[in-house]
């Protein structure tokens, strides 16, 4: 196994159970704890993990951008229903932009049984999915490789999508604050997403219920400049009131409700 995909299968483990530790990953991965101490001394520079005693805790660093091998394992649930939310907004013969978030990989595998889609994506993964579908018309934003985002990116997306207009933009942020706005780790990618923004129609943010309240490092947008926001959870007080001066509509999981 590569260190870089021991890296990545760390961070996951760290990410989804919030602690790891070296004696534990040492025999997970057959390796020596001083090679997991490496490992773990380069998620810390990166931002991405801190250091205890015996092992290391996630860090909720809203500005560092996580591995798509990563994301892509991370409130999976949540992404699921997010998915089924905006498969039933699509229909058959429609023109749609998605981002390269896991989210938007999740909602491209909810509707793979419509027909005659026409999508524009800047996400390699998506464009793997999708290599031997029939009936679809893909094009790819060009641009420049993101290293382990599976994305492309730079001025010859933003210029190519530019160019478009579609019924439906679907993209995710890092965090959505209300004095800050929407918000991503990446000056590169919060460009995309505005370009996927002004070409569309209808904008949908994808977001779960943990990005509420987050700032990240770069502004997208203001909440006012989408159309919908699909999430998990019904947002608190505060935010619904917000969300309705913004005149955006919200829509998320309702509450089970209890049995007598």
């Amino acid at each position: 196994m590569l260190a870089i995909e021991r890296r990545n299968r760390i961070l996951a483990k760290l990410t989804m159970e919030g602690k790891v530790l070296v004696s534990d990953l040492s025999r997970e991965f057959g390796v020596t704890e001083e090679t997991i101490r490496r490992d773990l001394e380069k998620l810390e520079k990166e931002g991405l993990a801190t250091k205890t005693y015996g092992g290391a805790v996630r860090t909720e660093n809203m500005k560092a951008d996580l591995p798509f091998y990563v994301r892509k394992q991370t409130n999976v649930e949540a992404k699921r229903y997010i998915a089924s939310i905006i498969s039933g907004m699509i229909n058959d013969g429609d023109y749609l932009m998605l981002d390269s978030s896991t989210t938007a990989l999740f909602v491209i595998k909810h509707i793979l049984h419509k027909k005659k889609i026409t999508l524009i994506t800047n996400s390699i993964e998506i464009l793997l999915e999708l290599s031997n579908k029939s009936g679809w018309t893909v094009i790819s934003t060009g641009g420049t490789l993101k290293e382990g985002g599976l994305s492309l990116l730079g001025y010859q997306a933003e210029r190519m999508i530019s160019g478009f207009h579609v019924d439906m933009a679907i993209c995710s942020s890092k965090g959505i604050d209300i004095q800050n706005g929407i918000t991503d780790s990446n000056e590169l990618d919060a460009e995309i997403k505005k370009a996927f923004f002004n070409a569309a129609k209808k904008r949908v943010l994808a977001i779960d219920s943990t990005k509420f309240d987050k700032s990240s490092f770069v502004k997208v947008c203001d909440i006012s400049d989408v159309d919908m926001i699909v999430t998990d959870k019904c947002p608190p007080n505060p935010w619904q009131e917000h969300l309705k001066a913004c005149d955006v509509e919200v829509k998320y999981q309702p509450e089970p409700e209890e049995s007598d």
